[in-house]
């Protein structure tokens, strides 16, 4: 290496990285400070290669080291597929998928324009059709994901956007319900009250 080059020391402040740190692992439930980066997990990641240098191993040095903006700003927080690959692997059994599910609702508190607007409509309409049913119907969660999306170009004056999505999602349904997968009723489940108890429960110690 040149002598005449430098290279950026990575900086701690507690003062940051601790309140970050403790508010993750509390509300993930994940132990973050017992990663020390063997990598396990991001050499098994399915999305690292579309996640720039983001895996999950970086993920959670972000937190700890209290960068909060890198932390809620990525591409892994919205491309995550929560296949856990990451915890099966990692020795000390920390799931990164739980981790990207927590910071996508502390974005979502922040204010934060998404990275993804896809994936941010998808995490919505699945939780509040969850809330509504006590499961997911994946007649009605459909509908309504998709009207977010064409409602979004429509506001942008996309209609090329519109009509391959349409197109797109007309050959998907075609496929599966050709497989029996797709199916249109609507069907509950028991503990409905409690489910959203439960959850109005949560967001309210958040905010306490």
């Amino acid at each position: 290496m040149d002598p005449k080059e430098t290279v950026a020391a990575l900086e701690v402040k507690p003062e940051i990285a601790n309140p970050l740190v403790q508010e993750v692992m509390e509300r993930s439930g994940q132990p973050l400070l017992a990663c020390y980066q063997c990598r396990r997990c991001a050499a098994g990641c399915p999305v690292g290669e579309e996640t720039g240098f983001v895996t999950p191993d970086r993920l959670i040095r972000m937190i700890n080291l209290g960068d909060r903006e890198a932390a809620l700003n990525n591409a892994l927080v919205w491309q995550c597929v929560s296949c856990y690959t990451c915890g099966t692997r990692c020795p000390n059994d920390i799931m990164t998928g739980r981790i990207t599910e927590t910071l996508k609702k502390m974005a979502k508190e922040a204010h934060l324009e998404p990275l993804k607007p896809k994936v941010a409509f998808f995490h919505n309409t699945f939780v509040r059709s969850g809330l509504r049913w006590g499961r997911l119907n994946e007649g009605e969660f459909i509908t309504l994901y998709e009207l977010k999306i064409f409602l979004k170009d429509a506001l942008r004056f996309r209609f090329k956007a519109i009509y391959n999505e349409i197109k797109s999602q007309i050959k998907l349904a075609l496929s599966m319900m050709g497989r029996k997968r797709l199916h249109f009723g609507i069907q509950s489940s028991q503990g409905r009250r409690e489910i959203k108890r439960l959850y109005k429960k949560s967001k309210a110690k958040r905010a306490s």
